[in-house]
């Protein structure tokens, strides 16, 4: 019972603040303190989010966002991490490698979508190829943080007792490293919705980053507010399930730690 009450009291303690939050954007438009042209009550936005729910609309673009989103996550995960242990173990590779690279992730993604869009066009293979720029780079550099952080002796020690290479990888190397590869692929998940909803706004005809674009020069404040909430309910549900999905990942690590 104490249990119960103690965690439902760390609930209040960490949503009390969006409450807060929700409440005064309720309550500032309505007495005035900002014109409802700007910010429309809270109550409107809701009913109005709730229209485009049952109308199916806001799902329908929202499933087309996340399938760009997760094309251009999944693709940048797929190249980076081989490539980040390819460059943290080979000395060679990275001398050759390495001023490409720099070079590359110092360009901003968004500068290169008309060249991309000049090269795949406007349809979905220009929109996920930026999201994919944007978003290699953090997993790339902490997947190379992470090989080269892994204790030496922990290397030593597995070659001493005669562990073979693929061995050495999944059961040392890979485990060791995972945690920092992990906190790159948030980073990168997070790059990815903010990369998708620029790349919507500009060359997109459905998708949440088109809705809340076509919205904003159309004077529909309201569903302009409908897809941002539902671009920050999205990037907390990614977030949420790839903190789920990581826990699952490293449960050994408590395993380990209770025995």
């Amino acid at each position: 019972m104490n249990n119960w009450m103690n965690r439902l009291g760390e609930t209040l303690e960490r949503t009390m603040i969006i409450f807060i939050i929700l409440a005064v954007w309720e309550m500032a438009p309505r007495i005035g303190l900002v014109s409802n042209d700007i910010l429309p009550p809270f109550s409107i936005v809701l009913v109005k989010l709730g229209e485009l729910l049952s109308s199916g609309e806001l799902m329908e673009d929202l499933f087309i966002s996340l399938e760009r989103a997760f094309g251009g996550f999944a693709l940048s995960v797929v190249v980076a991490v081989p490539l980040g242990f390819l460059l943290a173990w080979s000395e060679k590779a990275e001398r050759i490698l390495d001023p490409l690279l720099q070079l590359f992730r110092n360009t901003a993604a968004l500068a290169l979508y008309p060249l991309f869009i000049l090269i795949f066009g406007l349809g979905e293979s220009s929109k996920v190829v930026i999201i994919f720029w944007g978003a290699v780079w953090p997993v790339l550099i902490n997947t190379i943080e992470g090989v080269r952080e892994v204790d030496p002796l922990l290397i030593k020690s597995a070659r001493s007792m005669g562990a073979s290479k693929p061995v050495l990888f999944f059961r040392v190397i890979l485990p060791a490293a995972f945690p920092t590869i992990f906190t790159g692929i948030r980073l990168s998940a997070s790059r990815s919705i903010i990369i998708l909803v620029a790349a919507e706004m500009m060359g997109a005809s459905r998708g949440l980053g088109h809705l809340v674009f076509f919205s904003e020069a159309n004077l529909q404040i309201a569903e302009m507010y409908c897809g941002i909430l539902a671009l920050i309910m999205l990037g907390v549900l990614v977030n949420y399930i790839l903190v789920a999905f990581e826990k699952h990942i490293t449960r050994w690590k408590e395993e380990v730690s209770e025995a």
